[in-house]
């Protein structure tokens, strides 16, 4: 349907649709009904259609579209499945075999490269449009232009990180069908100089919840440095966040608690620096919800799948204090596969309406990650872990005991206790604790280098080198005729 994200549009289907609304912060794209969510390339290739602020606005909200209903919530719970607190059940069991994908999950991880780049499609038509809008001023054209390559810098993160060097398209080449491989470096090249043009470009506050901010820009730039092992660079972005004085720790005196985090009724909270954001209508929830719960623990109205679960016998789970809030987030529950079943109570909504009708919004970052970021980074800077890194893990450290994150504590961790191997691995660990279910743990088992370690010692299964990338879909290699299927295909694939 031509034009359907426009404002008019937007207005219509609010009133045949009804209050579809029940987070009030969330972006305006989320107030569609399904089928005017159906992607329209004819009317976003179109230059008349980036004249006004409502125009260039809807197409910045069809770069979300691809990523929203099903890709990120599967992209992140396929990571999961690889992480050394967790197991994949059915289908999703081979994915914890760490020997290189077999056809069925190829399948499974195919769909996440189609939906990055048609996200990165839609960003290059907004940053090649926009700069010729007729009714639209250059500071709102440098804002969307900023959000649209912050969403490519985005999207490219995650292709490098699980397929390595990949065809670089951006608006320079829009029209081109045929794109060779590029090496990672270029890609990260292209990561950088986007950051660097929405950290400037950006707004200092979100326009909405679920879009981003300049310190959302210097949040991702910082990861990018940490991946990238420009350590000096990573602990001075994360830091400027960090002074900002944007973000907070949400305090806690329970496990119950955190769902002042993650609840399906949360609009926003201090802590929130990115999140993909759901509403609790059919089609427009969070998938990750069904993908996790059990029907037998209540949690989610509309059941669950169980995919990804792990055992009380886990090593991460057996030795972690019981005294740490964030363990509460498992429930045992007795799944089919032994009494020690555990199955994650994270991300939970009794009211919601369908497997995809979940109200829980999904973490990208959190303040607790720019924190954990930001230790890291200065320790390895100076090799040397600091008082204000040590600090900053601390903070996230005491939350999730009870005590309030910025005073001294009882559960406070010393400095002196630490050389700089000793602390890069207690924030490892914290990180491990903090983020689980949120896409970060495989990722950062790679990045770190201790991935076959940890998973030798974890689950005992020794990875294979293939496993460490993902093929390249052969929908691409048939559709891209720069690419050679003998060359550029990832080793062992």
């Amino acid at each position: 349907m031509k034009n359907i994200l426009t404002t008019a549009i937007f207005h219509r289907q609010k009133q045949r649709c009804g209050a579809m609304l029940l987070k009030a912060a969330l972006p305006l794209l989320l107030l569609a009904c399904k089928h005017e969510l159906t992607e329209s390339p004819q009317s976003l290739m179109a230059e008349t259609f980036y004249n006004t602020k409502a125009e260039v606005e809807s197409a910045v909200f069809a770069i979300y579209l691809p990523l929203r209903p099903n890709t990120m919530p599967n992209y992140y719970a396929t990571l999961e499945c690889q992480s050394d607190y967790g197991y994949g059940r059915g289908s999703w069991a081979q994915m914890n075999e760490y020997q290189g994908l077999n056809d069925a999950n190829t399948n499974r991880i195919n769909p996440f490269w189609a939906d990055f780049y048609v996200s990165i499609r839609n960003a290059n038509f907004v940053i090649r449009n926009t700069p010729n809008g007729n009714a639209i001023s250059e500071t709102e054209k440098t804002m969307y232009i900023g959000e649209a390559r912050f969403l490519r810098a985005f999207c490219y993160f995650h292709l490098v990180r699980n397929w390595g060097g990949v065809p670089l398209r951006t608006e320079q080449n829009l029209d081109v069908t045929d794109i060779p491989r590029s090496s990672k470096e270029d890609v990260y090249a292209l990561i950088l100089e986007d950051l660097a043009n929405a950290e400037t470009s950006l707004p200092d506050v979100a326009a909405q919840s679920g879009r981003p901010s300049k310190w959302t820009a210097k949040t991702l730039l910082a990861d990018v440095y940490l991946e990238l092992g420009r350590f000096p660079e990573a602990r001075d972005k994360a830091d400027e966040a960090i002074r900002s004085g944007k973000y907070a720790l949400v305090p806690v005196s329970s496990t119950a608690d955190y769902q002042k985090i993650y609840g399906p009724d949360v609009i926003t909270t201090k802590e929130e620096i990115f999140y993909i954001k759901y509403t609790r209508q059919i089609e427009q929830g969070n998938y990750m919800l069904w993908i996790t719960n059990h029907p037998s623990t209540g949690l989610f109205k509309a059941g669950g799948a169980y995919a990804i679960y792990s055992e009380t016998t886990n090593p991460v789970y057996a030795n972690w204090d019981n005294a740490d809030f964030r363990k509460g987030l498992w429930t045992k529950v007795n799944i089919g596969l032994g009494p020690n079943s555990l199955v994650s109570s994270k991300y939970q909504d009794p009211q919601a309406i369908s497997q995809r009708g979940a109200g829980t919004d999904l973490p990208v970052y959190r303040y607790s990650e720019l924190l954990l970021l930001y230790a890291e980074a200065a320790c390895r800077a100076g090799n040397a872990p600091t008082a204000e890194a040590m600090e900053a893990l601390n903070k996230v450290h005491r939350r999730a005991y009870g005590y309030n994150p910025e005073a001294p504590s009882a559960a406070d961790f010393n400095l002196a206790d630490y050389d700089a191997q000793s602390f890069v691995d207690l924030v490892m660990k914290e990180r491990g604790y903090e983020f689980q279910f949120e896409g970060k743990r495989w990722l950062e088992l790679k990045r770190s280098g201790r991935a076959k370690e940890i998973i030798k010692a974890v689950k005992n299964i020794t990875i294979a080198d293939k496993n460490f990338l993902w093929p390249i879909p052969l929908s691409e290699m048939n559709y891209n005729k720069a690419l050679d299927p003998a060359k550029d295909q990832n080793p062992g694939y």
